[in-house]
């Protein structure tokens, strides 16, 4: 017997050096960049009407996770406050 997926699951992931957080739900499974709230997200009713191909086309097309261009967020420089 299986448990079911009643609330949301995130887990840490690692890929080719970038750390990234995968996240169940009852909706949707969801890759976003770790300290990051957008991402790539395949909802689950895609998936299984044969629609996953073509979301998952489309969110690539739009350059979600561009490789190692994302500066992690120890390594951003720090923002020049406008002097008045």
């Amino acid at each position: 017997m299986t448990t079911p997926l009643e609330k949301t699951i995130k887990r840490a992931l690692k890929i080719k050096g970038q750390e990234y957080v995968v996240a169940l739900s009852p909706e949707s499974v969801k890759l976003t960049l770790k300290g990051r709230r957008n991402g790539v997200e395949l909802k689950w009713i895609d998936l299984v009407s044969g629609d996953a191909a073509l979301a998952t086309a489309l969110q690539a097309s739009l350059g979600k996770f561009p490789e190692d261009k994302h500066p992690s967020p120890t390594n951003r420089k720090p923002r020049r406050r406008a002097r008045r």
